[in-house]
């Protein structure tokens, strides 16, 4: 007589197949892929930014987070208000939650010192400056908006245009 053997604890995937028993047509169990290295630390985290860049980024993804506020409150009007038009709440709290993802994208570029990101800073910055005219226009409290609106807009456009700014991004000037 002889004697069975305890069978062999099961690892890894239950359903492969045991070598030389596939059956025509099925795959082969893949080899686990080894772990990519770990990239390096200086390739994540940005050298020093100089102040102005930091700045620049700063309020850009302050006037994000205006829109993206105001977005989700007319959204909520919207939904759970009494609004004139709840489509329009709707929708118009849906297009400033859009809107909200371009200066808050250009912000963290810039933030990351990356030269792409300077683009799309100026370009929020260009048609805030519309709406701290509109915002003027309408008079009351509104001129404080339009006032806080404008001088971020400005101080942001001056400060990308800055040397130093393109320089840290990497953009260099016409020859």
């Amino acid at each position: 007589m002889s004697k069975k053997q305890p069978p062999k604890p099961r690892t890894g995937n239950s359903r492969a197949a045991k070598p030389g028993t596939a059956k025509p047509g099925t795959a082969k169990p893949r080899a686990a892929k080894p772990a990519a290295p770990a990239a390096p630390a200086a390739a994540t985290v940005p050298a020093a930014l100089p102040g102005r860049l930091t700045a620049a980024a700063v309020l850009t993804a302050l006037e994000g987070l205006a829109l993206a506020g105001l977005g989700v409150y007319m959204l909520f009007v919207g939904i759970a208000g009494d609004p004139d038009s709840p489509q329009q709440a709707e929708t118009g709290g849906i297009t400033l939650l859009a809107l909200a993802a371009l200066p808050l994208i250009a912000a963290r570029g810039l933030r990351l010192g990356r030269r792409w990101s300077r683009g799309p800073a100026l370009m929020t910055q260009l048609l805030a400056m519309p709406v701290a005219w509109t915002l003027w226009t309408t008079g009351g409290a509104m001129i404080a908006a339009a006032f806080a609106l404008a001088l971020a807009a400005v101080a942001v456009v001056a400060l990308l245009v800055n040397p130093g700014a393109t320089e840290a991004l990497g953009i260099e000037g016409r020859s």
